[in-house]
């Protein structure tokens, strides 16, 4: 997406804390778009939802990979280049469209 991006993240430890990651990947990426363009690139803060027991996060999975069609950027997830997931392929991903 061309103003936000869309994250589905699971903390798998007690350890987990979604703040410190929230805060490395805008820092992180904030820095270094910052000093190839001069622009900032974030705003302060994120907008978080914790999936309940019995969610499955392949659904929420799915909204992500359609949000590039629905904006009318993409005809098809797959013309997205920033789609991908560490969890399913994206044929998995794309399969469970139908």
């Amino acid at each position: 997406m061309p103003d936000h991006v869309h994250l589905l993240i699971e903390g798998t430890t007690s350890a987990a804390d979604l703040k410190r990651v929230a805060k490395r990947l805008k820092q992180g990426s904030g820095q270094s778009w910052k000093f190839r363009t001069g622009a900032r690139l974030w705003q302060e803060g994120y907008y978080d939802r914790v999936l309940r027991p019995g969610e499955d996060p392949k659904v929420v999975a799915r909204y992500i990979v359609e949000n590039p069609v629905r904006a009318r950027l993409v005809a098809h997830p797959a013309q997205y280049p920033y789609l991908g997931s560490d969890v399913w392929t994206l044929d998995e991903l794309l399969d469970s469209l139908i």
